[in-house]
């Protein structure tokens, strides 16, 4: 009876000790504020708009200290301060993705907004500016395609000759807004991105690739980096489902996705676009971005 016993408790121990080795490896603890980057196999960034209540001058030292090469899709007004503590914008912001390219009546204000992005980055020496399809409102796949490719053939001459990339945004339209999606918008899809740079046929016309939304939308993102890598300009990250942290809550394993985009030869940037689930004080913040930017740092 003893010795059946001991096998008894031998053998859970052993499938004990096998299920935990199974488990995924958590989130590297960010609660060192002195940790900086220290493989820098990839260009990271931080997305403004996930981080507006940090003061920007914060915000950038905290970014430049944890070892971030840029802070995106911010008021060019702040850039100054981005240089100050040696900082690009690596991808500058546009018009917007509600009103884009796919209806014609957007076309000239979609065409002036960009000019300036396009100046604006050139002049500063950054190297590109996001834009986007718009919403359907009722404009069918071919008319929507047709439409973009016309507004964005009226400037892409433009970004040409200032030096600057176009980087065209697919979002999801799975998820509500409430959720971080975007119903109704058109190019949701990889693949409506890609026939649009071919159509436009210009080396400064490429794609952004939101593993996020790519993720919600199409999955397989290890394929589609590999199969459209020369399409590629920008990378966004954020955790899936909700867009928060890159922490076990969340379903992408952001690692391997990180070196399959570094195997690509990609020399772009990685922006850190997620939304923090509970933190709500700065330090506990960057302390959040300092943990992605970690498990990115492979």
């Amino acid at each position: 009876m003893k010795s059946r016993t001991t096998r008894r408790r031998l053998l859970a121990t052993t499938a004990l000790a096998a299920a935990a080795a199974t488990l995924p490896t958590p989130v590297p603890a960010a609660d060192d504020p002195t940790w900086r980057i220290t493989n820098n196999r990839i260009k990271q960034s931080v997305v403004r708009w996930c981080f507006e209540s940090i003061d920007v001058e914060k915000l950038c030292q905290g970014a430049a200290a944890m070892g971030l090469k840029s802070v995106e899709l911010i008021d060019p007004k702040y850039w100054p301060v981005l240089k100050k503590h040696s900082l690009v914008c690596a991808i500058s912001s546009s018009h917007g993705f509600v009103k884009g390219w796919n209806h014609v009546e957007n076309h000239d204000y979609c065409a002036s907004v960009i000019t300036k992005s396009i100046d604006a980055t050139s002049e500063a020496g950054f190297p590109a500016v996001i834009t986007f399809s718009g919403m359907r409102q009722g404009i069918d796949e071919a008319e929507g395609m047709k439409n973009t490719v016309n507004g964005i053939k009226k400037i892409i001459g433009h970004a040409e000759k200032k030096k600057v990339t176009l980087a065209f945004e697919v979002l999801n339209s799975r998820v509500n807004a409430t959720m971080k999606g975007h119903p109704d918008y058109q190019a949701d899809h990889i693949e409506w991105g890609v026939e649009l740079c071919d159509k436009v046929g210009s080396d400064r016309m490429k794609l952004l690739f939101d593993i996020y939304h790519i993720q919600i939308m199409e999955g397989d993102v290890i394929t589609r980096i590999r199969q459209y890598k020369d399409y590629i300009a920008h990378y966004h990250t954020a955790g899936v489902p909700g867009r928060y942290e890159l922490d076990d809550h969340q379903e992408i394993n952001y690692p391997p996705i990180i070196r399959a985009i570094i195997d690509t030869g990609y020399t772009g940037y990685l922006g850190q676009e997620f939304v923090c689930r509970t933190a709500t004080t700065d330090e506990a913040k960057l302390a959040s971005l300092r943990a992605a930017v970690k498990l990115c740092d492979v």
